[in-house]
């Protein structure tokens, strides 16, 4: 029996070419995932998935990797996309749970539990920069992949712009570390303000800065953050039914895009692993 042709997709193509050719032999439904916030040290990690129409409805005017747009643009884009896409939904993970499961344990966790909560079954799925296995179909890692797959830059702009505006609401209650500004990224105005005040509880004590800042940098990553008065919910407790959001977050920030029941959450089982570590 023959192999099928092997299908070639050049980067100058654009933004749809892989999804179009993904399309072309016969996965209607490709849904792109990504993150915001790994590499911040304040503030909730969120992921997201999408999956937008074939044809030009899917072609979302301005679409392009949410680093590269300012943020009136994103807003513009994260809008277009909300009407558009097929399904999308988002996956916030508070700062404890980063420290409590390591980063990268919860990041494949959090896409995981994104693209399980779409309401079109995704057919195939495309992953920015790292594979994310346990989804039970087909699936790519494309590296730079919110520059070379539209429903990966869409997936991009969606947890762009849902963390930001969370940073904004956590700003009025920490004023004083600039988070509406810097969004929890290590900037020198972060940085002065943590070593003038201390973390808060939104900071990520497993973060070498924040440890230091702390005074708990000799104590075990998953140490290092002092016993909280009330549990904080955990992504591994809450059912897909229900993502979570952070307190005071605004209504709609986070969701599915339709009313229909999502899929199974698949489990989580990999080892842990810590901020830092390689993919």
């Amino acid at each position: 029996m023959l192999a099928p042709p092997r299908t070639v997709v050049r980067r100058e193509a654009g933004l749809y070419a892989l999804e179009q050719a993904l399309q072309r032999r016969g996965f209607e439904h490709v849904a792109g995932a990504d993150e915001a916030g790994r590499g911040a040290c304040a503030g909730p990690l969120v992921a997201a998935a999408a999956i937008l129409p074939a044809g030009k409805r899917g072609e979302v005017p301005g679409l392009a990797d949410s680093k590269l747009l300012t943020a009136a643009a994103r807003e513009r884009v994260y809008a277009e996309v909300v009407d558009r896409a097929l399904a999308w939904s988002v996956m916030i993970i508070p700062p404890a749970e980063v420290d409590a499961r390591g980063l990268h344990v919860c990041n494949l966790a959090a896409m995981r539990r994104a693209l399980a909560s779409l309401t079109v079954r995704p057919e195939y799925v495309l992953t920015d920069g790292f594979p994310v296995d346990g989804l039970g179909v087909p699936g790519l890692a494309v590296w730079k992949g919110d520059r070379v797959a539209a429903c990966v830059a869409a997936a991009s702009v969606l947890a762009k712009v849902t963390r930001d505006r969370l940073m904004v609401e956590l700003h009025d209650q920490f004023p004083e570390y600039g988070f509406a500004v810097h969004k929890g990224y290590i900037t020198d105005e972060h940085s002065a303000a943590l070593l003038r005040h201390g973390p808060c509880v939104e900071h990520r004590f497993s973060y070498v800065n924040v440890a230091a800042a702390s005074g708990r940098g000799n104590v075990p990553p998953r140490a290092r953050r002092p016993a909280a008065p009330a549990p904080v919910p955990s992504l591994f407790d809450v059912s897909v039914t229900e993502p979570l959001l952070l307190p005071g977050a605004a209504e709609g920030t986070v969701g599915v895009a339709s009313g229909e029941q999502p899929q199974p959450s698949p489990s989580v089982g990999e080892d842990e692993a810590m901020e830092g570590e390689t993919r």
